[in-house]
């Protein structure tokens, strides 16, 4: 049943909006003067059931970002864990909802809860705001018949998702934001301050220091051919990222990526963590091993251990333990097999895959946060001997002239 969103005036002649459900605009028209109400505008609801977009919302911006739909699934978590049913929860969401894109896209779902349909497949009218995997979690959930608790669980693991993702960024953004100044710094001194002091010095008809001479053929250089390495520079970047939407070469690079020192490490422990994180979700809400490691296989960033996991699943299939066949590709940590295979002789699968992930996750923040320690002094003190080596190219010849003077 498609939603609706109305503006109408009430006997008090004020303006009241909302949404509801009506099999078409006429029939929503009529509810609406059924409650003595005079519709002003009848639309439909984008992306429900009906609507004239034809269907899921794929355009524009998204409803939710990361932080609002953990918000979001950890209010209906409640409300449904508290005894509510789903129906209800759904509307005291949409009535709660301040923005007006998240009133209806609730409103929308709660149509579809309402004409019949299992939330799961609600959710997958949407499929920018709502992953595969939050759609089979959800769905697992409504088949165990313990849906507030399954979507607990999704709320935990997207903040834990978050929480690694933000402490990663946060590690990784004062280094940057150091790199970035000292390089602006350094391009100043050198395409201005270097060349004034040539000329000032032009006319002495003495010999300069050699360290002058050094800065003065630099600052020629990125004065004249700096905006070439520039464009060159981009448009790698720019043909790197074309390359990189070819299959084959992105499982290549990526590859080639893990074998990077420091860098390779963090991302085949990142990749993992989110693989061993998403599989104990999922195989803890009751979805079916294979189904469950095709969809943590999609989660991979990166390319080469995302075929390392597909192919993990087709030892699966064919009868193999998951520890086993986890074992078997090498870019997965022994770590994850490790945990898998304790899980697979207690029968506690999930709990032992959620403690490796978690172990994963520790040791990539501690490893990121100790590089980003280490880099931020030396990052200090390259930029501290670069800008002394100009500095040092400047006086020199100033310190030369006033011995000439004497």
């Amino acid at each position: 049943m498609p939603a609706y969103s109305f503006e109408a005036l009430d006997s008090q002649g004020h303006t009241r909006k909302g949404v509801l459900e009506a099999d078409s605009v006429k029939s929503a028209r009529g509810q609406l003067r059924a409650q003595s109400l005079i519709p002003l505008a009848v639309q439909t609801v984008a992306g429900s059931p009906g609507s004239a977009d034809g269907g899921p919302r794929r355009w524009g911006r998204r409803v939710f970002n990361a932080t609002q739909l953990t918000v979001w699934t950890r209010q209906l978590a409640g409300l449904v864990s508290s005894g509510l049913q789903l129906e209800r929860a759904l509307t005291a969401l949409a009535d709660e909802a301040d923005a007006v894109p998240e009133r209806n896209l609730v409103a929308a779902l709660r149509a579809e809860v309402n004409a019949g349909s299992t939330f799961a497949s609600a959710l997958a009218h949407f499929p920018r705001e709502f992953s595969e995997i939050y759609i089979a979690v959800v769905g697992a959930g409504e088949q165990s018949g313990d849906l507030g608790l399954v979507l607990e669980r999704l709320a935990d693991d997207l903040e834990n998702r978050q929480a690694l993702k933000a402490r990663l960024t946060g590690a990784a953004l004062y280094p940057a934001i150091v790199t970035v100044v000292a390089l602006a710094i350094v391009v100043f001194l050198v395409t201005y301050v270097v060349p004034q002091v040539a000329n000032v010095f032009a006319g002495t008809k003495r010999a300069l220091p050699f360290l002058t001479v050094a800065m003065l053929g630099v600052s020629a250089f990125v004065r004249q051919w700096g905006w070439i390495v520039a464009v060159l520079l981009a448009g790698g970047a720019i043909a790197l990222r074309f390359l990189l939407r070819n299959a084959g070469f992105r499982e290549r690079f990526d590859a080639g990526f893990l074998g990077v020192p420091v860098l390779g490490r963090l991302a085949r422990g990142y990749n993992s963590a989110q693989f061993g994180n998403t599989l104990a979700m999922l195989t803890g809400a009751g979805v079916p091993i294979l189904r469950a490691l095709q969809a943590a296989a999609e989660t991979l960033n990166n390319r080469a251990m995302r075929a390392d996991a597909l192919d993990a699943l087709v030892l699966v299939r064919e009868g193999a333990p998951l520890a086993s066949a986890l074992a078997q590709k090498k870019r997965f940590p022994g770590l994850l097999s490790m945990f898998a295979r304790l899980g697979e002789q207690t029968g506690q699968l999930p709990v032992m895959l959620q403690r490796a992930a978690n172990q994963l996750g520790n040791e990539v923040q501690r490893r990121a946060i100790a590089l980003a320690t280490i880099l931020e002094p030396l990052l200090i003190v390259a930029m501290g001997m670069v800008v002394m080596l100009i500095v040092l190219a400047v006086l020199l010849p100033i310190i030369q002239l006033n011995q000439w003077v004497r």
